[in-house]
């Protein structure tokens, strides 16, 4: 059997396809009467998984055009975030974020609404302009945002449901350079008056912890470089030491493969992520949880969660902290509200990570946290449900356009539909 990127998921069949053009789609879906589209085998979960057929778009996967007037890229779904910010960045384009891993693709990273960090920065999902998808009777819908913005906002985090996404156009930004610099023991006190300024100190923030106490082991600020020569920081940020040379988050663990730290200059695509794209950060063999939560929360969330950090840290690798914009799109977790999302990357233990994911959601409960739709957890389908605002819409979408499930699988029967077959 196949496995996921993590090793901890096998897919539940061995019929997969990998089409190599659209054509090749539009033939498979009108002749399969089941199937899921796999991205680049990133999620924790079953959301890509199908019994009966599951397609593969890697081989999907070209930049199709730049167009400078309306500060665009059209980009096949199968692309892979480190191949298009290179060819973007060859035209002087950029991306406004990135994920902390470019390895993954830009349609699987959209259709589960993947962010990265800051204040101002909204999930990935959110450049999109607009995209085609292969719906269940073989057609191409266009899905954008002259044609109806509101639809398309409901079909951008689409969870696979829709179709298969065959080709995204996305806002691009002009380039810029950044710089990457790591400061080590932040006590989480500190956030407790200065949770905004703290992330609001750079482009991108990022707070690392294994809650073995009340302090964050690292602080990763990614500032985009101004026009002033002489620009430096602090040795020192809220009681935070300067690191002395490059760290991984993970304690003990080489930094090879991290982006550049240190303060020194480069370009956005080898700063944003935290790993280097031309080196594979891991094997995988972990698991991973994520909650998302209102932002005017963050504080009294990190404490909740600080409160059970004894039955956390002998299960965990690391965890990271970090904040996204709020957005438009229904199935996003940061609908309409800025963010903080508390990310656990978990040793490879499922039966041990599985007893400690009920503690985490019921310290999280008082604060409405979301999981993401990729990730591991254990929060109840009416619980999920009735998070999202837009759920019926979007329940009345996927009817729309997959009217007998032809892209419906156990794990959108279960969360979006609340059916168990």
């Amino acid at each position: 059997m196949i496995s996921n990127w993590a090793g901890n998921f096998q897919y539940s069949t061995t019929n997969w396809h990998e089409p190599e053009s659209v054509e090749e789609v539009k033939l498979l879906v009108s002749r399969l009467t089941k199937l899921r589209v796999i991205g680049t085998r990133h999620s924790f979960n079953s959301i890509a998984d199908s019994k009966d057929n599951i397609v593969s778009l890697q081989k999907i996967n070209k930049v199709l055009s730049i167009d400078c007037d309306n500060k665009t890229v059209t980009v096949q779904a199968g692309i892979k975030y480190g191949d298009l910010c290179h060819a973007l960045q060859l035209h002087g384009y950029s991306l406004h974020n990135l994920a902390s891993l470019p390895h993954i693709s830009v349609a699987g990273a959209c259709a589960t609404a993947t962010h990265g960090s800051g204040k101002g920065n909204q999930n990935l999902a959110a450049a999109v302009r607009a995209m085609e998808v292969v719906t269940a009777d073989g057609s191409i819908v266009t899905f954008s945002r002259e044609k109806s913005e509101d639809e398309l906002h409901g079909t951008i985090v689409g969870l696979g449901g829709l179709g298969v996404v065959t080709k995204l156009t996305l806002d691009v930004l002009p380039s810029y350079q950044m710089r990457q610099d790591v400061y080590e023991n932040l006590p989480l006190a500190q956030l407790a008056h200065n949770f905004d300024t703290i992330f609001s100190s750079a482009y991108s923030v990022s707070l690392f912890t294994d809650w073995q106490d009340e302090m964050f082991n690292q602080v990763w600020l990614k500032s985009k470089l101004t026009n002033d020569p002489t620009f430096e920081l602090e040795k020192e940020f809220y009681g935070a030491k300067a690191a002395k040379e490059n760290l991984h988050p993970v304690q003990g663990v080489g930094a090879e493969n991290c982006t550049a730290q240190l303060g020194v200059p480069g370009d956005w695509l080898d700063r944003l992520p935290h790993f280097r794209m031309d080196f594979t950060p891991s094997k995988g063999q972990e698991l991973q949880s994520e909650y998302i939560f209102s932002r005017e929360h963050a504080y009294e969330a990190l404490c909740a969660i600080s409160d059970i950090r004894k039955q956390i840290a002998p299960h965990l690798l690391i965890s990271e902290v970090r904040t996204i914009a709020k957005d438009e799109l229904w199935m996003s977790p940061c609908y309409k509200q800025d963010s903080v999302a508390i990310h656990f990357t978990w040793q490879d233990k499922w039966a041990e990570v599985q007893q400690v994911l009920p503690l985490i959601e019921a310290q999280l409960e008082p604060f409405q946290a979301k999981p993401h739709w990729g990730k591991l957890f254990t929060t109840s389908p009416a619980k999920i449900q009735s998070l999202y605002e837009k759920m019926p819409a979007f329940q009345q979408l996927l009817m729309k356009y997959d009217p007998n499930g032809k892209f419906r699988n156990n794990f959108l029967n279960k969360y979006i539909f609340n059916e168990v077959k």
